[in-house]
């Protein structure tokens, strides 16, 4: 990250500095806190008006010739060279395309829900059946497809602290506090009252932190965890970390605000660093939270 990246994101996070000092947080704890924010885009629907056009819900499925055909739903197209610039920390190819799929629905802890496609600029594609997802045609999932938003993506560079406050006790049930934050809890409390104000919601994240309805521990580890276990019973390609910190939060879609009938559902795409660097997004996991 660089110099002016943290200035501008400290700046942006004043306000909520002084709510939490404000509420009793110490400045020391609250310093650490906010240590630990993250650039992320936030990308929101709109024909007008907001940050510029960066890609699309829905549209023509583009894909290259030797791509299989996804076994998800289509979800966005993002073009990475639209991005502004540093919105996230990421190291995402600067330009190209990524395609993102997904079913928004929870699975058995082996199967990864989701996708991610890129491909590079220059590369010859060919518009493919958007429902080959679902040979079979069932009726339920394609009135859940036929429900995804359509339409233009604009981004906004925006700052994201942590929604989770805890971790899990390992060899025990339960959890604790984030290691070297006693106060994580109050100042997740203070940051869901402060977002709006500092950095608004919308449908889809790129980088940052994970959220979802009912946030208590990071989303990202327990995709992680969900990763891991799916590559132990063949499921899914290794090798996968089990090690949180070897992975990253690529993209969130909070999926209720857009499909009715899977309100609180959220999809989170995590990939492992070396993965990414390597731009190896066939290697991204998707997990999902819902709640019907």
């Amino acid at each position: 990250m660089t110099s002016g990246m943290a200035s501008e994101m400290r700046n942006r996070l004043r306000p909520f500095r002084d709510e939490a000092i404000a509420r009793g947080v110490p400045a020391d704890d609250v310093e650490r806190w906010t240590a630990v924010a993250r650039p992320c885009a936030t990308l929101t629907r709109g024909e007008s008006g907001g940050g510029p056009v960066v890609g699309r819900f829905g549209g023509p499925l583009l894909l290259p010739a030797a791509t299989p055909d996804p076994e998800h739903p289509f979800v966005a197209s993002i073009d990475l060279a639209a991005l502004p610039a540093d919105a996230t920390d990421l190291p995402l190819p600067p330009d190209g395309h990524l395609l993102l799929f997904a079913f928004p629905e929870t699975a058995d802890d082996y199967e990864s829900m989701g996708s991610a496609v890129y491909v590079p600029v220059g590369t010859a594609v060919v518009e493919r059946d958007s429902h080959a997802w679902n040979p079979y045609d069932f009726d339920d999932y394609e009135a859940m497809f036929e429900a995804f938003p359509l339409g233009p993506l604009r981004a906004t560079a925006d700052v994201s602290l942590p929604y989770h406050h805890a971790v899990p006790t390992p060899g025990k049930p339960g959890s604790g506090p984030l290691p070297g934050h006693p106060r994580a809890e109050e100042l997740v409390v203070v940051w869901d009252r402060a977002r709006d104000a500092i950095a608004p919601e919308g449908s889809l994240q790129i980088g940052g932190y994970a959220d979802e309805e009912a946030v208590h521990t990071d989303p990202v580890a327990g995709a992680v965890s969900r990763a891991a276990r799916a590559v132990a019973a063949g499921r899914w390609d290794g090798p996968a970390s089990d090690d949180a910190e070897d992975w990253v939060l690529l993209a969130d879609w909070q999926a209720g605000m857009d499909v009715q009938g899977w309100e609180s559902s959220t999809v989170h795409w995590v990939i492992q660093r070396t993965d990414l660097v390597a731009r190896r997004f066939d290697r991204t996991f998707t997990e999902v939270f819902w709640n019907p």
